[in-house]
């Protein structure tokens, strides 16, 4: 009795640069009918179509809340390093405070001294000394000065950081509330679509996924899966592609019409497909 060897298809692991590579192995590896997987494709971008067109709504408002977010990140730690340099000057002048302190303590002993002095030589010496002391104490003196006048620049800056944080704290409010409100009055028909979208992701092969994700991504109105152009009067497809509008040459109409091939447009790279096949 002659024995039958099972065959099993070796799938390639999916490359994440392949687009048009990727798109045939998938539809040569993968034992789904390809008009099958043309159709899901064509659903699955109608759904996207229909996503985009709520995310749409929101028009500039979530680049304007980040933006807006941004700011107000950076205005705050811009605050916290003022509120730190401030401590900073303030621990700089109690050490040169305490320094005049030891120095005026200094100087009191050596006028003590002086009134004692046996000779001139040594009054001469302790009065150098006591007039080196007034020097650092006028020096430390400076320091505390330059200190609190820039712990002043720094709450003059606190000020205008805090009237400009609440300007945009209250333009962030208000934006945020009308895109929740736009979000909120399309969540229940984003969530239908997001389902539905998902039904159709889990119909198809990762490399057909990641192929279409990365055609989407690459085209500036996100269609991955287009028909031909023009669609006349008649309910007729014109001979171009709906991406680029490059015409098409007949074999691949002829393809494209029949749905049961795969055909990319070699000018954008997207797939083209005959929604009535």
């Amino acid at each position: 009795m002659a024995s039958t060897k099972k065959t099993t298809t070796v799938l390639t692991p999916v490359d994440e640069r392949e687009t048009f590579v990727s798109l045939r192995k998938s539809f040569a590896e993968n034992e789904q009918d390809v008009q099958e997987k043309l159709r899901i494709l064509y659903q699955l971008q109608e759904t996207d179509n229909e996503i985009d067109k709520l995310v749409q709504l929101r028009g500039e408002l979530p680049g304007e809340v980040k933006s807006l977010e941004d700011e107000i990140a950076r205005l705050k730690a811009k605050r916290e390093s003022l509120e730190s340099q401030i401590g900073g000057y303030k621990q700089g002048i109690e050490a040169h405070e305490k320094d005049i302190d030891e120095i005026e303590a200094q100087r009191e002993q050596y006028k003590t001294q002086i009134d004692n002095v046996a000779n001139s030589r040594e009054f001469d010496s302790l009065n150098k000394e006591i007039e080196n002391l007034g020097y650092e104490r006028d020096i430390h003196q400076k320091k505390i000065n330059e200190s609190k006048e820039a712990i002043d620049d720094c709450y003059r800056a606190i000020d205008r950081n805090s009237d400009r944080l609440g300007i945009l704290e209250a333009d962030l409010a208000a934006k945020q509330e009308e895109l929740s409100n736009i979000v909120e009055s399309t969540a229940k028909e984003e969530a239908e679509l997001t389902a539905r979208r998902n039904s159709f992701l889990g119909k198809l092969d990762e490399r057909t996924i990641s192929a279409y994700e990365r055609i989407r991504k690459s085209t500036h109105n996100h269609l991955a899966v287009v028909t031909l152009f023009p669609k006349n009067a008649d309910g007729s497809f014109g001979d171009a592609c709906g991406g680029c509008f490059h015409t098409i040459i007949p074999q691949r109409l002829i393809d494209i019409a029949s749905g049961k091939k795969l055909v990319i447009c070699e000018h954008c790279g997207r797939i083209i497909v005959n929604p009535e096949a």
